[in-house]
């Protein structure tokens, strides 16, 4: 049976910055996943609040893990005018398209390994809700939910690659817009982004309980040194990066 979760305007939209910035008002997005696919969670809600908080007019989109295609479905009711969404999972990529559809929104939904599955074009924005649990060993599962969120020992492998692989898939003044725990290191992140040219910085934080996941985890996540004793709650981190553009390049060399 499928999952069906309607999202009302006021909870997709949050200001930029969160507390002092007007709403941003959207229409709703409802979303069903197929069984086997991981439905949104607050991450991908957040996530998709920063996305509204962009300017997306006319803007080509890449949405790497789409998972249900909630991500997408944002874009495209936006203003963006092209949007492709990736997922390695089969079940994935019909639940996006089956989502796109059900909220008359236009996109591409493609099986692949993140932006190796499209191996041509720059993007103005590219959004990524990926993997970032950190895991008992670095063996990725092949199937399976746990697809959605294991990410190797240190729930880097996935956020790692994006940091280093998605820049140069960046237009000119692209940004691109990430979603991970506080356990995978928001500066590591910031980090890898600046290293390849690009301005980062963490544009929004929320602190939530653990959900099943992350609590199933807990013992693990205390042992490997990822959260104190009984903690038992995370932080979310949006990071923002911007590569910069031509008018930043004409400084740079004017300089």
């Amino acid at each position: 049976m499928l999952d069906d979760a309607l999202l009302s305007p006021a909870h997709t939209t949050a200001a930029r910055p969160p507390v002092d910035g007007p709403p941003v008002q959207a229409p709703p997005v409802r979303v069903r996943t197929l069984p086997g696919v991981y439905g949104p969670q607050t991450d991908s809600w957040l996530l998709a609040q920063a996305l509204r908080r962009e300017d997306l007019d006319g803007a080509r989109v890449l949405d790497l893990c789409t998972g249900s295609g909630l991500l997408a479905v944002t874009a495209a009711m936006s203003g963006a005018a092209d949007v492709v969404a990736v997922d390695v999972s089969r079940r994935a990529v019909l639940t996006a398209r089956m989502n796109l559809r059900r909220n008359g929104a236009r996109g591409a939904v493609v099986r692949g390994d993140l932006v190796h599955a499209v191996p041509d074009g720059d993007f103005d924005v590219i959004v990524s809700n990926p993997p970032y649990v950190p895991a008992e060993d670095d063996a990725l599962p092949t199937r399976g939910q746990a697809r959605a969120w294991d990410a190797g020992r240190d729930g880097r492998l996935i956020v790692d690659r994006i940091c280093t692989e998605a820049p140069a898939r960046l237009a000119p003044g692209g940004r691109l817009l990430m979603v991970h725990s506080h356990v995978c290191s928001a500066d590591r992140t910031v980090e890898l982004l600046e290293e390849q040219g690009l301005r980062a910085e963490v544009l929004l934080r929320r602190q939530l309980a653990f959900g099943p996941v992350m609590m199933s985890r807990a013992r693990f996540l205390e042992q490997a040194g990822f959260v104190d004793a009984d903690e038992r709650h995370e932080e979310l981190v949006v990071v923002r990066a911007e590569r910069p553009g031509a008018a930043d390049a004409a400084h740079g060399r004017a300089a």
